[in-house]
């Protein structure tokens, strides 16, 4: 979700190269995951002694937030090779990410031991969030 409001953020500024966007996709991704990090790892201070083992491990439990914006710089990257102009390439980084959105929400429910009923849900909410933020993208170009 992260990902596709960076996507929604950059494209209604106008004209932007797509290396900007690719490296503020990483970039926010990247600045994320250390958020993310600090935040498990002041509360894991909180429960007990800090040790490098704790913040390796944690630092290695988020960086699924670091993996998520690898596909959209991916596809905003190799997008103009596609013939895709600005908004082209935008679209197409926000389509991915949504897709990405989904995905890792059905893997997560999958992991957790969700029937197939949970994982449909999880995968449909996550949809349905995602396309609210293409309704935002769609709003705010207008």
């Amino acid at each position: 979700m992260l990902a596709a409001s960076v996507v929604v953020g950059a494209g209604t500024l106008g004209k932007f190269p797509r290396l900007e966007l690719v490296a503020l996709l990483l970039g926010t991704g990247v600045v994320f995951w250390a958020a993310h990090v600090f935040a498990s790892l002041f509360g894991a201070r909180m429960a007990h002694h800090l040790s490098w083992h704790v913040i390796r491990s944690t630092a290695k439990e988020e960086r699924p937030i670091i993996k998520a914006a690898v596909p959209p710089a991916v596809a905003a990257g190799v997008a103009p090779w596609l013939g895709l102009g600005p908004q082209g390439i935008a679209w197409l980084a926000l389509a991915v990410a949504l897709i990405g959105q989904v995905g890792w929400a059905t893997v997560a429910a999958s992991r957790a031991g969700a029937s197939r009923r949970m994982m449909l849900l999880a995968g449909a909410i996550n949809l349905c969030l995602g396309l609210l933020i293409v309704l935002l993208k769609v709003a705010l170009q207008h």
